[in-house]
């Protein structure tokens, strides 16, 4: 059977589930789940695998909200990835519900080929992609491992072969001083708010010498119980993002430095926690994403220049972690208009509507269309496993410098956890 008879054969499947796709959709939609408890949509799409007579790993890589199902033979093998976490007050205003089921229902379309698939195909439920690096702590149990290739869709308010994207940690720090009555005896106190306002004017003096595709920003969580009392405690949160993993690395220190040099200046303690991993930019496959592009255009999509997109516009995500180890995409699907922005609580209105359940029903298809492409096409493998190896070594570096063993309050927490596509 050609390419092009399995894939009218997986668009037929897609449109024939189309129902049972959506419906799981707004029920994802209706029920926002923040980062580890995606219990809800980890049932829903588990069960909905499983009755399709698949095998599923569920609470799969020693995260309760992860899953893993693989089906086919051969030795090629493709990555489709469900994402399904929300956001903190806005619920899906991220649309992750689309995420969770265009991949679902690649997923599902490709193992109704049955042995006229041309290859292996490894489902994965990734959680805590806003919030904590699932993807990231999936990747070191090894869930990537040994793929050609790797792809999810993500909806916004236009078609884009790619995410613009930045490579992020969060960072906590936290200052211990001493209280003592602010006006009796101010020369017993050692004050932390001063310590952590030190530092964040040392940051903003260091704006102003890193490079226009870098990031510092950062909120006081704690500064103090009553103004006539010392603060012994004071605790801030910040963003730091640059162009690349390696860029990233060396301006970590530069913040680093600004918070010691607040601890030093206060007379202080300073606790510096970094998130578990650093979410990386995205790697592109372009040869794969090509693809991509071809076949959403058949469905009628089409795309915007990414040499159009405004400068500086570019977000966050873990996919880029998975993408420094296997070649991969993460193309961007419309479900909204384009001023409706994602992480806005107007487009999560549209993540649950019919331009939504448009998307998940072209991003299923063009995603199992292009998973075909991949499985069948020996040259596509090629072209896209020599392209990656042209800066294997720099992702390798990357990763390293990526993971920080101690992170998220020193004491492996992953609630500190960076920002997924923000």
């Amino acid at each position: 059977m050609s390419p092009e008879q399995l894939k009218k054969q997986a668009c037929d499947a897609i449109d024939q589930m189309a129902d049972k796709l959506i419906n799981a959709s707004h029920a994802i939609h209706a029920r926002p789940e923040i980062a580890f408890e995606e219990k809800f949509a980890h049932g829903l799409l588990t069960d909905f695998v499983a009755d399709e007579g698949l095998d599923v790993t569920r609470h799969a890589c020693g995260l309760e909200t992860a899953f893993i199902s693989e089906f086919g033979a051969g030795e090629a093998q493709v990555g489709i990835i469900s994402e399904y976490d929300a956001l903190p007050g806005i619920g899906h205003a991220c649309g992750h519900n689309i995420i969770a089921t265009s991949g679902l229902g690649a997923a599902m379309a490709l193992s109704k080929l049955g042995q006229k698939l041309p290859g292996r195909v490894r489902y994965l439920g990734t959680p805590a992609e806003e919030s904590g690096n699932g993807k990231e702590l999936m990747a070191r149990q090894g869930a990537f491992d040994g793929l050609d290739a790797a792809m999810m869709v993500h909806p916004a308010g236009i078609n884009l072969l790619t995410m613009p994207s930045l490579a992020v940690n969060e960072v906590r720090v936290t200052y211990t001083g001493k209280s003592a009555h602010a006006s009796a005896m101010p020369q017993a106190g050692l004050n932390a708010l001063d310590a952590l306002v030190t530092a964040y004017q040392s940051i903003a003096q260091l704006r102003q010498h890193i490079t226009s595709s870098e990031r510092i920003h950062g909120i006081f969580n704690e500064a103090g119980l009553a103004p006539n009392i010392v603060p012994d405690r004071a605790v801030g949160t910040f963003y730091v993002r640059a162009a690349d993993g390696m860029a990233l690395s060396a301006l970590k220190q530069r913040v680093k430095n600004c918070f010691e040099a607040g601890a030093l200046a206060a007379g202080c303690e300073v606790q510096i926690d970094w998130a578990l991993g650093d979410y990386l930019e995205i790697k592109d496959s372009w040869a794969i994403a090509a693809r991509y592009q071809a076949n959403a255009e058949s469905l009628g999509r089409s795309f915007f220049p990414l040499d159009k997109m405004p400068y500086g516009s570019g977000g966050s995500t873990d996919m880029g972690n998975v993408s420094h180890r296997v070649p991969s995409i993460h193309p961007m699907i419309a479900c909204a208009p384009p001023h409706v922005v994602i992480h806005n609580p107007e487009f999560a209105k549209y993540a649950g509507s019919a331009s939504g359940d448009a998307a998940v029903i072209d991003g299923a298809k063009a995603l199992a269309m292009t998973a075909i492409d991949v499985l069948g096409d020996q040259a596509l493998r090629q072209k896209a496993h020599d392209d990656f190896a042209e800066t294997a070594t720099f992702s390798a570096d990357s990763l390293v410098a990526a993971w920080h063993g101690e992170g998220g309050h020193g004491d492996g927490d992953v609630t500190l956890g960076g920002c997924g596509c923000c």
